[in-house]
């Protein structure tokens, strides 16, 4: 089932950012600048504020909470991003990710493309939002709390109704 979060998810929130960014970003962003970016983006404070200005998704699976999705609302340009989608790994390859894809991509009826950032090194993820109808746009370096990464930035051009 996918569903809104509520303020009563977060601390379920934060356990499942904590231990797939730890599962997805070994080796590739050292646990310190992972738990770095974690207490930042996933306090409290914070997870209000995305709960409130943006599209916030959570995936249950028998009755308990295993992955989040969390997408921008349309801009006046047609435009969203995808900041984050999460499942635990062992829950991974059960068709979660795409279901909170494809309930985000609902909610936003007046889109035009979805954007989405991925690590050049998350395979996994490249993998899924290519099979998906992503298409990779540009690989550029940046730093990431300080830490030298590449991303590659990808868009899924939303389907617009015809009549």
């Amino acid at each position: 089932m996918i569903r809104a979060i509520t303020l009563e998810d977060l601390t379920t929130v934060q356990q499942i950012a904590k231990i797939s960014w730890n599962d997805t970003y070994k080796g590739i962003i050292p646990e310190e600048i992972q738990q770095l970016f974690l207490d930042k983006a996933y306090s409290n404070t914070m997870l209000a504020k995305r709960m409130e200005k943006t599209i916030f998704l959570l995936a249950e699976y028998e009755n308990n909470a295993v992955g989040f999705a969390n997408f921008t609302y349309v801009d006046e340009d047609g435009d969203a991003e995808l900041t984050a989608i999460y499942v635990l790994p062992e829950f991974q390859q059960l068709g979660l990710g795409k279901k909170m894809l494809l309930a985000g991509l609902n909610k936003m009826p007046t889109g035009k493309q979805l954007f989405v950032y991925v690590e050049c090194e998350n395979r996994g993820a490249r993998i899924f939002y290519e099979r998906f109808g992503f298409e990779c746009l540009e690989e550029f370096d940046e730093y990431f709390e300080g830490h030298p990464l590449s991303t590659a930035k990808y868009v899924y051009l939303l389907k617009t109704p015809t009549y």
